[in-house]
């Protein structure tokens, strides 16, 4: 919203404040002010010239030499301009003015010719193009009768004026108005609102036959005023409107369009004006579209309609798009004489759809969308049919018709001087409370605190005791309201125990090298059953979708993972390590009846080398084994020391032979590998690991307490061992086997060597394992330890068919 600061001084008086006074008390008040600028830059030495004589250039065929009377003497200028004409009054930069863009203008000659000076457009004295009107948009400006030769041209054409830029948000749709920021504005220098003239006078001998109004639905269209004015000239609107209307972002037209756009302006009221010779009867019927029915727009579009949008009809065919803009063959033209002035109430959803739909966005509908002061319509029908008189000579008809079903109850909101204090902490007597609403212009009753108050019209946005406080807050002052400690017992901030466990999972993963990424929560259906650890389920699709690719909850993190790995290698950046931590959606419902299940994951996917080659090791790709060594440090750090199992794992779109089920305690936790070769081949990536983890299970442990083991007083020994078994067997199976049997002089296992190449038998591998036996509390004999490695021997023979291995 532009706000002229001389227009605003017209309702509200504010001589004695800077702009950038007003500008501050506004933002402190909550309604932002984005920005103050002058309407033009400083500008001297432009004064009112009359063209006393032209004569053709010698030299030029589209120069003008014209003789110009500035008021202190005459001056030769040489002009292009297509619109000169003698004995019209123009704008003339003398020698020695500066135009906005820093043009200076001195004495010079054109083609041979002298010429002093520059007959100016007003583009050139800083208005822009797009706002100069029509007869002038391509050539100089041309002043009315009655402007004074020799007086300044900045002051004839009202440019030494001030903007205010206002952000207002939806809920102050009332100051998108002239009148609804002067209350606001007056409300804030605790000042009275001057509201301008509406009184008008109907002509009585109507010759005009009378205008019937008739809306087939009151809750589309609850007010519809048509007045007729008859007797209209139409012309160009007088300076001070124009000036006004440019102020605002608008351009002018004509002086009954105009005073249209400027009841717009100034009560934030919607007006059209209908050409009643054009319009094609004298009945007007609102109503909903009819289904593929079509209508030619001012824009000179035809655009088909829809029965979800309102159209203003003569009985027959539309002749406007309610709320949204007239149509082509009813605008008011240079030969109107009758205007049907429209004033309406539209319901806002309906001129939202059609605005939208059409692609319409004007300064109507933007008006309508958010909200009107529906009973000041009246009042906005009076002030334009005055203006219509005043300004073009017209007659108002007692010819028109009201259609008229508002609502007229008084909004009545109570609130009370403990509430204000308990809301606000402000401690605020009834006379201060009383006050605040005086400021607003709020009528009220007060009987021991309480305050029945009653609601304007053009606060639209105040319903409930909250939005009392609110405005009691603002024009009390914000930065008034005091700083007090917090009351009551405190207690000092923690992190719960699932926030620290999901913390630690997010720190290891970046210390162990990996990169965290964000991806989105939906998916597309095709994606839905990918990498599923916890069997099928059924998708679960979201009402309104931004697209097929986003239209489904996902139920893996790997999917978007590999999307991120492929964007990456895309972009030559071969070596890739990620992690994601975010829930997935699962549901074992076709039909939904019930909420879907809603899980927190963590996930990786590495791939390329893990580590490049230095002076003390050499390269390392990613495998199997580090995103395992990886899995197996975070369930370690999670507190689930005992008993990690990895299994081998079917998964379909895993590699059948390097990837794991994990357990933890015997709970399924998730798997990591490998993606099947195939799956790589789909998403164009190279060898890529992944790994999946269900967090809320792992969260939920108790964190073993950190205990000290002393170091060892008594020497341990170490045997390796080569065990010769079938390839299907497990070195993890064989690993546990050793574990249980050597127990407990047996302390440690572990696996160094697995081997399956030259030498070895057909369908064989070896497994090289080293083996620790000690007794923390004394020397282990040669013979107990003997004793229990036998038995390990013995018992991964009859297990496993396990042989030592000869060489």
């Amino acid at each position: 919203m532009l706000v002229s600061y001389e227009w605003l001084n017209e309702y509200v008086n504010v001589r004695d404040v800077t702009p950038e006074e007003t500008a501050e008390r506004l933002t402190r008040g909550g309604i932002e002010v984005d920005s103050v600028y002058k309407r033009t830059e400083q500008i001297e030495s432009v004064v009112v010239g009359e063209i006393l004589s032209i004569e053709k250039h010698p030299e030029a065929d589209k120069l003008n030499v014209c003789q110009v009377d500035t008021g202190s003497g005459k001056s030769q200028i040489v002009c292009g301009a297509a619109n000169v004409e003698t004995g019209t009054k123009v704008a003339v930069a003398l020698p020695g003015a500066v135009l906005p863009g820093n043009v200076s203008i001195s004495s010079t000659e054109l083609r041979g010719v002298a010429s002093e000076g520059m007959i100016c457009s007003l583009q050139e004295l800083g208005i822009e193009q797009k706002l100069v009107a029509k007869d002038f948009a391509e050539g100089i400006y041309i002043f009315p009768d009655g402007v004074e030769t020799g007086s300044s041209a900045v002051e004839a054409l009202q440019l030494q004026d001030t903007i205010l830029e206002l952000d207002l948000t939806p809920n102050r749709a009332d100051c998108l108005s002239m009148l609804g920021t002067a209350y606001e504005v007056a409300s804030l220098l605790d000042r009275k609102v001057k509201h301008p003239n509406t009184q008008v006078e109907e002509h009585e001998n109507t010759t005009e036959a009378a205008v019937t109004v008739q809306v087939e639905n009151a809750e589309d269209a609850p007010y519809y005023n048509a007045r007729v004015i008859s007797n209209i000239k139409i012309k160009p609107s007088p300076v001070w409107m124009q000036n006004r209307l440019i102020a605002a972002g608008i351009r002018p037209i004509n002086n009954a369009v105009d005073i249209t756009n400027y009841i717009l302006i100034e009560y934030g009221q919607p007006l059209h004006a209908f050409d009643l010779d054009r319009f094609g009867s004298r009945e007007i019927v609102v109503r909903r579209a009819e289904v593929n029915e079509k209508m030619t727009t001012l824009d000179e579009m035809e655009r088909e309609l829809s029965p979800e949008y309102l159209v203003i009809t003569n009985g027959k065919e539309p002749t406007a798009l309610a709320g949204v803009m007239g149509g082509s063959f009813s605008e008011v033209q240079d030969d109107t004489t009758t205007i049907l002035l429209e004033t309406a109430v539209f319901d806002p959803a309906l001129v939202r759809k059609a605005s939208k739909d059409m692609g319409l966005r004007s300064e109507s509908s933007v008006r309508f969308e958010k909200g009107i002061d529906h009973l000041r319509a009246d009042e906005a029908a009076d002030r334009a049919a005055a203006l219509l008189v005043e300004l073009a000579g017209g007659e108002v008809q007692k010819s028109g018709s009201v259609h008229d079903s508002r609502d007229r109850s008084a909004r009545v909101v109570q609130t009370r001087t403990e509430k204000l204090h308990s809301m606000l902490g402000l401690s605020l007597s009834s006379k201060e409370v009383a006050a605040v609403f005086d400021r607003l212009g709020f009528a009220y009753k007060e009987t021991n605190g309480t305050f029945d108050v009653e609601i304007p019209s053009r606060r639209w946005d105040i319903f409930i005791e909250a939005d009392l406080a609110e405005e009691v807050a603002r024009l009390y002052g914000y930065d008034e309201i005091p700083s007090t400690l917090p009351a009551g017992a405190l207690t000092p901030g923690a992190l719960t125990k699932a926030q620290k466990q999901k913390r630690k999972v997010r720190r290891f993963l970046e210390s162990a090298g990996l990169n965290e990424a964000i991806t989105y929560s939906l998916t597309s259906p095709r994606m839905i059953e990918r990498f599923l650890s916890g069997g099928p389920g059924h998708p679960i699709k979201v009402t309104m979708p931004m697209s097929e690719e986003r239209s489904t909850m996902r139920a893996s993190l790997i999917p978007h993972l590999l999307d991120v790995i492929q964007y990456n290698q895309n972009r030559q950046n071969a070596d890739t390590a990620v992690f994601e931590m975010g829930s997935v959606f699962q549901s074992r419902e076709e039909t939904l009846t019930e909420q879907p299940e809603e899980f927190e994951y963590a996930a990786g996917a590495v791939t390329g080398k893990w580590s490049d080659a230095g002076w003390r090791n050499a390269k390392q790709e990613t495998s199997f084994f580090t995103v395992k060594g990886i899995v197996e440090n975070l369930l370690l750090k999670l507190g689930w020391g005992r008993d990690i199992r990895f299994d081998r794992s079917s998964m379909k779109d895993m590699h059948p032979g390097r990837s794991a089920d994990v357990y933890a305690q015997d709970m399924y936790v998730g798997y990591v590998g490998q993606i099947h070769p195939l799956v790589q081949k789909e998403w164009d990536i190279k060898e890529t690991y992944v790994f999946e983890l269900h967090i809320g299970k792992l969260i939920e442990s108790t964190e073993d307490p950190v205990t000290y083991t002393p170091i060892p007083r008594f020497p341990s020994i170490t045997r390796d061992i080569a065990l010769v078994v079938d390839t299907e067997v497990e070195a993890g199976a064989v690993q546990k086997a050793i574990e249980e049997t050597g127990s407990p002089l047996l302390k440690h296992v572990s696996l160094f060597d697995v081997y399956d190449g030259e030498h070895m038998e057909a369908g064989k591998k070896s497994l090289a394992f080293s083996l620790i036996y000690f007794d923390p509390d004394r020397t282990l004999a040669e013979e107990e330890m003997q004793q229990a490695h036998q038995n390990v021997l013995n018992h991964v023979e009859k297990t496993f068919h396990a042989n030592l291995r000869k060489q």
